[in-house]
């Protein structure tokens, strides 16, 4: 019997991208199901009671949360199928620190960058941003992937990302390409991948979208 594998999600998620990215890997087939966070779905309650929210990677009926989690699932289940960690226990652990490290620095300084007015707290998120990206961009260093010559975990963890570089270019008046150039021809090399190119969510539509909800809540 096939796997029946379902992926609640929204199209601009950062989050859900990765899996996206990473269904695309493997070669796996899978049911896609946009959700209205507005008006969360029954399927998604009933199916991420604990947090609520999306990407949730429903697989044969059982549910997995949490975008790093999943993308870590997904690689164990299918794991005769392109390996996105390494299979050396060191190795495999510096990918997870460092794709735990994208999510606790860079996330929150990205929203401070778009949703806070201009002055202090926005200054210092984009410092911030800035810092973390300059930090990542030594991590890398020659290599073309994070994890050496093969697109990996911590590729998958980042690159997500880049959908939202034009917003958060745009709004907090900086450039990422002048900051850390390396960085951004990695992100052009990631994008050159189907998996990658067909999976992110268009940047112009992400920043049109935050503009315009930037101005419906009076964030100027």
């Amino acid at each position: 019997m096939a796997d029946e594998v379902i992926l609640l999600d929204t199209d601009f998620s950062i989050f859900g991208m990765r899996v996206r990215v990473a269904l695309a890997e493997k070669g796996i087939e899978y049911e896609y199901r946009e959700e209205d966070l507005a008006n969360k779905s029954p399927l998604l309650l009933e199916m991420n009671p604990v947090h609520k929210k999306i990407p949730v990677l429903i697989h044969n009926k059982k549910p997995i949360c949490e975008s790093l989690i999943i993308v870590q699932y997904i690689d164990e289940v299918w794991k005769d199928k392109s390996p996105l960690l390494p299979s050396d226990p060191y190795q495999r652990a510096q990918s997870r620190f460092w794709a735990d490290f994208i999510d606790k620095k860079m996330y929150m300084p990205g929203r401070k960058i778009l949703w806070t007015p201009k002055g202090e707290e926005k200054e210092a998120g984009k410092k911030e941003f800035i810092e973390s990206l300059k930090l990542l961009e030594g991590v890398l260093g020659e290599k073309p992937y994070f994890g050496g010559e093969d697109f990996g975990y911590v590729d998958v963890a980042l690159i997500t990302f880049y959908s939202w570089f034009y917003a958060y270019e745009t709004i907090g008046e900086f450039s990422i390409e002048q900051h850390c150039p390396k960085l951004m021809e990695w992100a052009k090399r990631c994008m050159e991948r189907e998996s990658v190119s067909k999976s992110l969510a268009d940047p112009h539509k992400i920043c049109d979208t935050v503009l315009m909800l930037r101005k419906k809540h009076g964030v100027e």
